[in-house]
């Protein structure tokens, strides 16, 4: 079970790791600090956080091999620490299932705030808000799975948060910076890339089928259409 006021900071910065404790507990969260990519995983098993703040350049082991470690086996939002104006980190970690990003130098102000924001979209629904079913398809968040004809897929937590969130909006078309924003919750950064990645990936998973369909709309964006 998470530790619903815990905050795990990883960086090998000791400074910014200050930094960030002290925002971070000036505005009532518990923190707890990790410098050593190495030790990252063990101390995030322990904790259990309700969120972690992830630094991408740590010595030895870095910011993507730990976020890939967490993703196998916790669904627990990850904020990554990147360089200013770094495009590429920020697309590679939305596509290895970060869920916002904060550039560095960064403001106190903004820090809390996209904290605040992640942990707010990550609080858990209703059960019965949390799945969705179809012919032949249950998609739940409930305990992140999609099953297909009676077999779930093996699918990472976005592609299963954008497939959700774009069945559960039958028929309504969205555009890739709104689907950027109601599905990894940042503002669009210039580059709607990682979107397209996440929809192809889910139609090769999903294949073909007559009664349902996630459609690219040319020229706007995608919808999910259930057909009659």
């Amino acid at each position: 079970m998470e530790n619903n006021n815990v905050i795990l900071v990883i960086d090998d910065d000791r400074n910014i790791l200050s930094i960030i404790e002290m925002y971070l507990k000036k505005a009532g969260f518990s923190v707890v600090t990790c410098f050593s990519g190495y030790e990252a995983l063990p101390v995030f098993r322990n904790v259990k956080p309700a969120l972690v703040v992830l630094d991408v350049m740590l010595p030895g082991k870095d910011g993507w091999s730990i976020l890939r470690d967490i993703r196998q086996e916790a669904t627990t939002p990850v904020i990554m620490l990147t360089a200013k104006g770094d495009t590429g980190e920020r697309v590679k970690g939305l596509e290895l299932g970060a869920d916002d990003y904060i550039a560095k130098p960064f403001d106190s102000n903004e820090l809390i705030a996209r904290i605040k924001a992640v942990l707010r979209r990550s609080t858990p629904m209703p059960e019965a808000e949390r799945s969705i079913s179809l012919p032949n398809l249950c998609i739940s968040l409930e305990n992140y799975s999609v099953i297909l004809d009676g077999v779930q897929l093996e699918m990472p937590p976005k592609e299963i948060e954008l497939l959700y969130f774009l069945a559960s909006h039958a028929g309504k078309v969205f555009t890739r910076e709104q689907l950027l924003e109601q599905v990894w919750g940042f503002d669009f950064f210039g580059d709607s890339r990682t979107v397209d990645v996440h929809v192809k990936r889910i139609r090769e998973k999903l294949g073909e089928r007559p009664n349902w369909q996630l459609k690219t709309v040319w020229g706007v964006g995608y919808k999910f259409e259930i057909r009659q």
